[in-house]
């Protein structure tokens, strides 16, 4: 009897590795999906890769497309990536590395992906609480377009339940999420989270993203691997 198939979106990051080893621990064979969309470095793909080689998944697809051609981000745009913010100002409104509709995007590139191989199960790694206020990241976002991907697909007309959308980190802290990766030997050193890397891809270590990660693996009581241009002191 063949495994159960999952789409899983991989951006090269440290929440959706985790979900590749999530899923291949529920029994998955994982098909993850990356995107070329005019970020602003190839850091991240190549992590991807590192990522979805390391952990022997069965097929990684990277789809090309230009969401440069819009802007309107730090991530596709000529605006600076914020830096140095507190906490309390990373929670206080939607950021400007804010990619508009990316995740909508995304989930269905992968939707049209678990169609074509039969699967009904896409994973993505979005995270309601050690975030960055991304509107894409919420749990009734998430319900929505579960409820849209119902009414829009084959599977969801003809099946019993369509295509899950599974969020197995939204309800973690960062802290909590890698702990996890960690007991199911995810190697975080092959990831990247950095918004504003140097062009040896070395982190910034002042983003949000950045702060984010640094702030889990303290809470976490580990160390992260990578390597930072300025490691701060979280």
């Amino acid at each position: 009897m063949s495994a159960k198939k999952a789409v899983v979106l991989l951006s090269g990051g440290l929440d959706s590795s985790t979900c590749v080893a999530i899923a291949k621990d529920r029994g998955f064979e994982v098909y993850g999906l990356s995107f070329s969309y005019g970020q602003r470095d190839n850091h991240e793909l190549n992590a991807a890769r590192k990522v979805a080689k390391s952990m022997n998944i069965n097929r990684h697809e990277i789809i090309d497309i230009d969401l440069r051609a819009f802007g309107g981000s730090a991530l596709t745009d000529d605006i600076d990536v914020p830096k140095g913010r507190s906490e309390e100002e990373i929670d206080d409104e939607i950021p400007v590395t804010y990619v508009p509709a990316r995740n909508t995007i995304f989930l269905s590139f992968a939707l049209a992906f678990a169609e074509t191989i039969e699967s009904s199960d896409i994973f993505i790694g979005v995270n309601a609480l050690d975030y960055s206020g991304y509107p894409d990241c919420r749990p009734e976002y998430i319900t929505s377009f579960q409820e849209m991907a119902r009414l829009a697909t084959k599977i969801g007309v003809e099946g019993d339940d369509g295509v899950r959308i599974n969020t197995p980190l939204i309800d973690m802290t960062k802290a909590e999420i890698i702990k996890t990766g960690l007991s199911l030997g995810v190697d975080y050193s092959m990831t990247t989270s950095c918004y504003d890397p140097a062009q040896d891809g070395s982190a910034c270590g002042e983003c949000d993203s950045c702060l984010l990660r640094l702030k889990g693996f303290k809470e976490a009581s580990g160390i992260d691997p990578i390597r930072y241009k300025q490691q701060n002191d979280l």
